[in-house]
């Protein structure tokens, strides 16, 4: 016969039983909350102050620890969104800062270099992640809506010399998106916006001062594009054997 005290402990133990599996009953067949989340993208994401275009996932392409030499070019990555009814142009240039900052390199030329392909339209053209859509082809300035170079420079590079070859064969980075369209350029697209003649080296950790101008809209857009952090880590260097020992 069980004493009072050994009854009770059983009972308890009983019922913390019960208790465990109906919260594992409760949690069967559920996500956790952080499964759904998706992996955050190193690239600059922003809009124009009045909401027609978003820019998703802006950042010079990674290459190397060493990144691009001053005087060099560089590749971008970009997603752009039409959030309008109506086609929007879209100029991109760069220009050096008003206060020299540190690790802030400004381009003499954003443009576009390589084959072509027209915007696509976007069923949704708010991004939930990174940008999806094919590459667009630069924007007619005879069209509606194309605005003027900002800059007021020609279009055609000057003739000083610089180690850029990219400069003589880029176009003008002056892209028209339809309505509810998007424009992407990916580091595997045949068409790539180039950031040529750098001011200084831009490497890992440093941005590139990036200027958006939008048709309808008077003020320009200023943003710092950062340099893509690598997907996976940097490969040791041999050891020397011969050291170790």
């Amino acid at each position: 016969m069980r004493s009072l005290g050994t009854r009770r402990v059983a009972l308890a133990a009983g019922a913390a039983t019960v208790a465990v599996l109906a919260l594992g009953a409760c949690s069967a067949g559920q996500v956790a909350e952080t499964a759904l989340l998706q992996a955050p993208v190193s690239g600059l994401s922003t809009q124009s102050p009045d909401g027609r275009v978003q820019i998703r996932n802006l950042q010079v392409i990674y290459s190397d620890p060493e990144g691009y030499p001053a005087n060099g070019d560089a590749p971008i990555e970009v997603g752009l969104y039409n959030q309008t009814t109506e086609p929007v142009t879209i100029l991109i240039s760069s220009k050096p800062l008003q206060n020299e900052t540190e690790g802030v390199v400004s381009a003499r030329q954003i443009g576009l270099s390589g084959g072509s392909a027209a915007a696509s339209p976007s069923a949704n053209p708010e991004p939930s992640g990174g940008p999806s859509g094919s590459s667009a082809q630069p924007g007619d300035p005879n069209q509606a809506g194309s605005i003027p170079d900002p800059s007021g420079r020609p279009s055609e590079p000057s003739n000083a010399p610089t180690s850029a070859p990219a400069a003589a064969t880029l176009q003008p980075a002056r892209i028209t998106i339809p309505a509810l369209s998007s424009a992407t350029f990916l580091p595997d697209d045949d068409q790539k916006l180039v950031a040529a003649a750098l001011s200084d080296e831009l490497k890992p950790g440093n941005s590139l001062s990036l200027v958006f101008e939008i048709s309808g809209y008077s003020q320009p857009l200023e943003v710092l594009a950062p340099v893509a952090i690598p997907l996976s880590p940097a490969s040791r260097a041999p050891v020397d054997s011969e050291e170790n020992e």
